[in-house]
Order: C-alpha cells, then sequence, then structure tokens
C-alpha cells in the first residue's frame, strides 16, 4: 500500500517496542517483517525508534523484512537506496532527522537515510495473498495497512499465516481498524487495550 509516512503512528510503535525488547534482550539475531511496506516508511521509523532505545551494539543484531507486491518494482528501488523527498519528512523529529538522515549532494530536495539505518531493513517481493510466510521464527510482524483492503476470509488466513510466521510468544502489530475474529483466541493473546499488539499463544 503507498499512502503512509514517516513516524506514522510512531506512539504505537513505541508502545509494541516497550513489550517486544524484554523478549529480544538476550537474543543473538532479532528477525522483524514489515508486511505491506510500501515506499519503506514504517519499517525505516520502526529501524529508527528500535535503534534510539537498544543502541548501536543491539541494533547490529537487527533485521526488518519489508515485504510488498510492488507492482511496478518502485518500492525496491526507493528502499535500496533509502533516499526520500525531504518535504515528505516533516513530520520526523528535528533531532532524530539530524541524526539519521542527510542531504542527497546532487540533489538537496532529497535526503539519504544513514547507511546504519538502511542496511537493517532488506526489501523482498511478497504477495500477502498467497498465503505463504517469508520465512519462520520471526519475533515481531508489523502490517498496518493492508489488511482493511482484504475480505473478512483472506484476513482469516494471512493472521493465520503470521501464526505460523512467528515465534512462540512473538508479537504481532496491526492497524487498530481490524479486529481479531473468534476462530483466533486460542492464537494470539491482546496485550493492551489501547493497540492492536498480540503475542502469539
Amino acid at each position: 500500500m503507498a499512502f503512509t509516512f514517516f513516524f506514522r503512528d510512531a506512539q504505537t510503535l513505541d508502545l509494541a517496542i516497550d513489550h517486544f525488547l524484554p523478549f529480544i534482550q538476550s537474543r543473538r539475531t532479532i528477525t522483524i517483517w514489515s508486511a505491506g511496506c510500501a515506499m519503506g516508511q514504517e519499517p525505516y521509523t520502526f529501524a529508527i525508534l528500535l535503534r534510539e532505545r537498544m543502541g548501536p551494539n543491539l541494533f547490529r543484531n537487527v533485521k526488518i523484512y519489508a515485504t510488498d507486491i510492488d507492482t511496478y518494482n518502485q518500492y525496491v528501488q526507493v528502499i535500496g537506496t533509502g533516499r526520500y523527498p525531504e518535504k515528505d519528512l516533516q513530520r520526523i523529529p528535528p533531532e532524530i532527522f539530524s541524526q539519521y538522515f542527510r542531504t542527497d549532494p546532487a540533489d538537496p530536495g532529497y535526503v539519504y537515510i544513514s547507511d546504519e539505518i538502511r542496511t537493517s531493513v532488506v526489501f523482498k517481493k511478497h504477495d500477502l495473498l498467497t498465503f505463504e510466510p517469508i520465512r519462520t521464527g520471526v519475533h515481531m510482524i508489523i502490517c498496518k495497512n493492508v489488511l482493511l483492503h482484504f475480505s473478512a476470509e483472506e484476513r482469516l488466513k494471512v493472521w493465520k499465516m503470521f501464526y505460523d510466521s512467528l515465534e512462540a510468544g512473538g508479537f504481532m502489530l496491526h492497524e487498530h481498524t481490524q479486529k481479531l475474529p473468534e476462530e483466533l483466541n486460542d492464537c494470539f493473546t491482546r496485550i493492551v487495550m489501547n493497540a492492536q499488539i498480540f503475542r502469539k499463544i
């Protein structure tokens, strides 16, 4: 899905990180799946928020797999270079912007995200409606801009796919408008009341 922006719903992402950090603190590798990543604003935002909380040493263990159908092969180019129009980054706090972005010397209207953040995010082309996970043993799945476009049956199949992809106790975060159906009561438990953040049972 193409419509999103940096630091969209950052409070919810931070809340998810509050619960996520104790789960991953002793792990050598940390795997996150950002499904429906569009141009990469959400996975890059999550990477920055994690880096702020974890520090540089622990953050080296993080790998975020950003996926989308990418019909026109645009997303892979943008995410791969980490280059964005500066006018699209106005919501980023100034102190974060100065630390993690630099102006493109060839075009001052664009900025590059820092190499530390860029290399933590890997783009893969993937269609959620294949109902096949990109991998297993994932520690967190973020899917916040896609499910509302699917039918109830398709959403159920995607959630079951996410369940199979997650490690035991792993986290799932999605948009607040989508409620988990009763069929999944034995699969996930909601961990906060003010956001759609769940853990695999």
